[in-house]
């Protein structure tokens, strides 16, 4: 994982793949897209759209448009092209993926994002419907997880002020997670919940663990 927030990644190929290459990296960066023409689905999307025929171009040409980029993504429809275009940031010492076409040094994976958490998923190319599915099924799992992880925050700094020892305080934070009594209590009870996990695992019976 790497913060992308105010770098600059550059899009080449206007379809829809490039499309959603540059909504993915839109969150957070500066995006270029560079292609002949694009796909309707760029209008809804926050980017920089060049009009360039890459085709009648050699690598160094291509090199050129990647001043200034941390990343570059081959998004086009030609394999020979998306690897002139890795070539190309190669030789100007950027950062590449390619969605087809010769394996760059930068994967993009599946991404289940909440307000306290990211995990990223990927199976290197092998599996291209997995991480899709475990994205959905962890968000299907636990719909509560952005909750849990602010009720192990608040428990953590309970726990350091009151239980001195260190292994007693991540065997607490851990039993937690696998009680399926405080799951419950968070989808159901909001800020009743927590003071009903305190008590259990601080208020008197902590000794238990």
């Amino acid at each position: 994982m790497i913060d992308g927030a105010g770098r600059h990644v550059v899009i080449f190929g206007g379809g829809p793949v490039g499309a959603r290459k540059a909504a993915y990296f839109a969150r957070e960066m500066r995006v270029t897209t560079i292609s002949r023409s694009f796909h309707e689905m760029f209008d809804n999307i926050p980017a920089e759209r060049r009009r360039v025929d890459l085709g009648t171009m050699d690598e160094e040409d291509i090199a050129t448009l990647l001043s200034g980029a941390f990343l570059a993504v081959a998004a086009t429809s030609e394999r020979t092209l998306n690897d002139r275009i890795g070539r190309a940031a190669r030789r100007a010492g950027v950062l590449f993926n390619n969605a087809d076409g010769e394996r760059g040094d930068v994967l993009i994976p599946s991404v289940v994002r909440g307000e306290h958490y990211t995990l990223s998923i990927s199976t290197g190319g092998a599996g291209p419907a997995v991480p899709r599915f475990l994205r959905e099924h962890l968000q299907q799992t636990f719909p509560h997880l952005d909750a849990m992880i602010g009720v192990q925050e608040r428990l953590r700094a309970d726990l350091k002020a009151e239980v001195p020892d260190r292994e007693r305080r991540q065997t607490v934070l851990r039993a937690v997670l696998s009680d399926p009594d405080a799951w419950a209590w968070i989808a159901a009870e909001g800020e009743e919940a927590y003071q009903k996990i305190r008590e259990r695992y601080i208020g008197g019976t902590a000794t238990a663990y």
